[in-house]
């Protein structure tokens, strides 16, 4: 291959990795967030819904989002690795990849969702 062929494809590899890491970051920052409704949502359970149900799904997802925000966590540090240092070309292994830990956060996003979903209609039997 010649030098400007070998360019191209580091730039388009490059490129591609960088892509990974800004959607990761959008990811990781949606996940903070929720960590922090979860906290809020905590406090409201403790103190006007007072459901075990509730309590129960509130553990179980602060526990899913911190792994999912540990995880993601170690793939950015890959990903940062790779754009450095790695000479592995951006093919369609590297892309199933970036795929399959996209379904992991939409699926936790959904489930997500349909927590708000209960709480909120937890808290619509309450009138002032």
């Amino acid at each position: 291959m010649s030098t400007n062929t070998v360019h191209k494809i580091d730039t388009h590899r490059r490129l591609c990795i960088l892509k990974d890491l800004r959607e990761l970051e959008l990811w990781l920052q949606s996940l903070e967030g929720f960590s922090e409704d979860l906290n809020h949502f905590k406090i409201i359970d403790n103190q006007i819904v007072k459901n075990d149900l509730v309590s129960k799904k509130i553990k179980a997802l602060q526990r899913k989002t911190v792994l999912m925000i540990a995880s993601l966590c170690k793939y950015e540090q890959e990903l940062k690795t790779e754009y450095e240092y790695g000479k592995v070309e951006y093919n369609t292994l590297r892309l199933k990849i970036h795929v399959q830990r996209q379904q992991n956060y939409l699926l936790l996003l959904k489930e997500q969702q349909e927590f708000k979903v209960l709480i909120f209609t937890q808290l619509r039997r309450f009138k002032r």
